[in-house]
């Protein structure tokens, strides 16, 4: 069990939350503030004042007045009528995430819920109450407002939810955990669907993957050094720390270090012809590390989203105030999401130059053609560079920014929006896009190093070969390769190529 402190909560503990299902829950020094804050809340709500989002309507409806009496009944009818989501599901790791998130920002104290509401998320997620969570429909304005919508109405007994891989009324998977639907006070309906935690959680999870398929890819790169008989000369040291930039300087070294020892890199070092290899074996180190540099600044720019209170009106319990304020807007995750969309394409687009370097005979120095023994009757890798064609050319349609196509909602109330959510939710398929470029890369280069045999590669290299070879052997005669190609891929997505090779790269 994770004891989360709110504010204070890493992106490695996140990252286990989300890949590995650790339970979490609020630490109970957070209890106090949240308390206090509720008591303000309630105050306020039996009060002639208006407040908004306590004894008002909401966005365009502001100036209506609720009476104390109906303030339950506007917390149920602000989940419902925002209940309105499309599309799939998203799924439920990224779901329980979403949670967590809603978590830390209540935690902080400044929401104005009751403990009763963070109970309520805690035990659904150590029962295994999930709710169901279409995946379009926020624009991350004030909030995501229709995807927290449906997380709410799960715990008010509304909605759907899933236990035990079957999905169910709300209310029903509530009962079958054995918990019962809890009543929204004031101003506690709108603290769960304002906020940025669908967008964040959208984000940290595309984060997580792009950082993997980095890892993945200096093993990968390496390889295809190896297999093309490419120069380690621009991976010497001194042109990285005469630039400086942190992410060159460690791909360069990874690199090094991964394919110290290769007898095919041993054997050209003279009376090679080349000159230069072409920029995609012998700018790695800059296009790589120049993306995990970007996916560095959003990393930090998500940690501290994550644990920040960002619904609308803030409690402010030490200056005795209710301040209504605009934290729930997305913008700063549309631009991390936006910056790692950026980076997974560039990293998919210096793979893909590699793999049609690799099948090219008149560019991969003396490699046979396709990397088949036997070109002609057969075609070997010939369509699976097409396909990570296709695969670069989609991630790139789908790098083109998020964050600059605000349009006006709620009859122009909320006039601008992030598209956050947009933004975050097109990273999960992007990173499916780049696992299976990386993943054919690496059988592409795997053909090519065996093809220099008796030369061998080096120590690390081979231990990443071995454990490809452990389930999909060389290609002879031509066969189904799609299997084979999705085995790879899963390899890359698991984290199994960076762990191989001995690849360690931190967020």
């Amino acid at each position: 069990m994770i004891e989360m402190i709110p504010g204070a909560v890493t992106l490695d503990t996140l990252e286990r939350i989300w890949r590995h299902g650790t339970p979490a829950r609020l630490a109970d020094s957070a209890r106090a503030g949240v308390e206090a804050a509720a008591a303000m809340v309630a105050e306020a709500a039996a009060g002639e004042v208006p407040v908004y989002g306590i004894n008002t309507g909401f966005g365009k409806l502001a100036s209506t007045k609720i009476a104390p009496e109906d303030t339950a009944t506007l917390q149920r009818n602000l989940i419902l009528s925002h209940s309105c989501g499309v599309g799939e599901p998203l799924a439920e790791d990224k779901t329980r995430l979403m949670m967590v998130l809603k978590l830390l920002s209540l935690g902080r104290g400044a929401s104005g819920v009751r403990w009763a509401v963070i109970e309520q998320i805690q035990e659904m997620l150590a029962r295994g109450v999930t709710p169901v969570v279409p995946s379009q429909g926020s624009v991350g304005a004030s909030g995501d407002l229709a995807p927290l919508a449906h997380m709410t109405a799960a715990m008010i007994g509304e909605g759907e939810a899933t236990i035990d891989g079957v999905r169910l009324p709300g209310a029903e998977a509530l009962r079958r955990a054995g918990l019962e639907p809890i009543v929204l006070g004031p101003k506690e309906g709108l603290g769960l669907i304002n906020g940025t935690q669908f967008s964040t959680a959208c984000a940290l999870t595309g984060l997580f993957e792009a950082l993997e398929m980095a890892r993945a890819s200096m093993a990968i790169a390496s390889l295809t050094t190896d297999a093309i008989m490419g120069s380690t000369a621009p991976l010497v040291a001194d042109i990285h720390s005469l630039r400086g930039h942190a992410g060159q300087m460690e791909v360069a070294a990874t690199m090094r270090d991964i394919m110290a020892g290769s007898e095919i890199r041993e054997s050209h070092r003279e009376g090679d012809t080349r000159v230069q290899d072409p920029y995609c074996i012998r700018c790695q180190p800059q296009v790589v590390g120049a993306a995990l540099d970007v996916l560095r600044m959003a990393a930090r720019t998500l940690e501290i989203e994550a644990n920040a209170v960002t619904d609308n009106p803030l409690v402010l319990v030490e200056a005795g105030q209710i301040v209504s304020g605009g934290n729930f807007h997305a913008e700063y995750v549309g631009f991390a999401a936006d910056q790692i969309a950026l980076a997974v394409a560039e990293i998919g687009a210096i793979a893909q130059r590699r793999v049609a370097l690799m099948v090219d005979p008149t560019l991969s120095h003396d490699l046979p053609p396709f990397l088949t023994p036997n070109p002609g009757l057969n075609s070997g890798f010939m369509i699976a560079e097409v396909t990570t064609a296709a695969l670069m050319s989609e991630n790139k349609h789908l790098a083109n920014p998020c964050v600059t196509d605000s349009t006006p909602t709620s009859a122009n109330q909320e006039d601008h929006v992030s598209m956050a959510a947009h933004g975050a939710l097109r990273l999960a398929k992007m990173n499916a896009n780049l696992s299976v470029i990386l993943g054919v890369e690496m059988l592409c280069a795997a053909q090519g190093v065996e093809a220099r045999a008796p030369l061998k590669t080096s120590s690390r290299l081979q231990n990443l070969l071995d454990m490809l070879r452990g389930e999909i052997p060389s290609l002879g005669e031509d066969r189904y390769l799609a299997p084979e190609i999705e085995t790879a891929s899963a390899m890359v997505r698991a984290g199994r190529v960076a762990q191989a090779a001995g690849v360690e790269v931190s967020t």
